[in-house]
């Protein structure tokens, strides 16, 4: 059952500090880039992920093509895809030790939560950390 109470959702958002961010834009009129720069903001290490962009930096950290590139553990992957392709990322989220999935806003899938809360990660699914840290009271990562 994925996270839903406050409670569940606001110590997930105090216990992470590094988010590897799937999805992750260049371009500023899309959400992920925003919330990206929201959350860096908050003290948290937010590291992009995106194929098309790997190589790159933004928001200065480098940008990876996929969750195992990743050169660090990573407590939670946050997921800006829509969400027949979120099954894979929860595979790599699993592979690599994630502790928790995130899906956005509109993201949701019942099959990919599943099999990550099996794995033993904590998941949220059609929500937004930028908006939950204001509504939960989550204090700024120090």
């Amino acid at each position: 059952m994925p996270l839903t109470s406050a409670d569940d959702i606001r110590d997930l958002l105090t216990t992470t500090r590094t988010i590897a961010m799937v999805g992750a834009s260049d371009r500023s009129d899309r959400a992920s880039h925003g919330v990206m720069a929201y959350l860096q903001g908050r003290g948290y290490r937010v590291i992009p992920v995106n194929p098309t962009l790997a190589g790159s930096t933004l928001h200065g950290e480098t940008v990876y093509g996929s969750l195992p590139e990743v050169p660090r553990p990573v407590d939670m992957v946050e997921i800006f895809r829509r969400s027949e392709a979120v099954g894979p990322i929860v595979d790599e989220a699993i592979a690599i030790g994630a502790k928790a999935v995130w899906m956005q806003l509109g993201v949701i899938n019942e099959d990919a939560a599943a099999k990550a809360e099996a794995a033993g990660l904590k998941v949220v699914m059609d929500d937004c950390p930028a908006r939950a840290i204001p509504r939960l009271g989550v204090p700024k990562i120090s």
